[in-house]
């Protein structure tokens, strides 16, 4: 079983939401998921990205993949967690 982490979309028509899943790549985009491992809202200005770390970086080192999406969320997650955090 091939475990990929991609979106998968909610919310209303024009109002997009989308939870981040890690689910088997053979499941449609909406279908059945493993277990949730965050959200994307891009209604706001700057768009909200949330993730649990936790459980994003077990998928990651279990050699889940994430889509090209998915994979660029985590980066500018990543980059704006670094630029929060003051320097010591």
């Amino acid at each position: 079983m091939a475990v990929v982490l991609r979106l998968a979309r909610a919310g209303a028509k024009k109002k997009p939401y989308y939870h981040v899943v890690a689910t088997d790549s053979r499941n449609p985009r909406d279908g059945k998921f493993i277990e949730a491992v965050g959200a994307y809202d891009p209604n706001h200005n700057p768009a909200k990205v949330e993730f649990d770390a936790d459980r994003l970086d077990y998928w990651l080192k279990s050699g889940a993949t994430p889509s090209e999406t998915v994979f660029e969320l985590i980066k500018r997650h990543k980059r704006a967690a670094a630029a929060a955090t003051p320097k010591a």
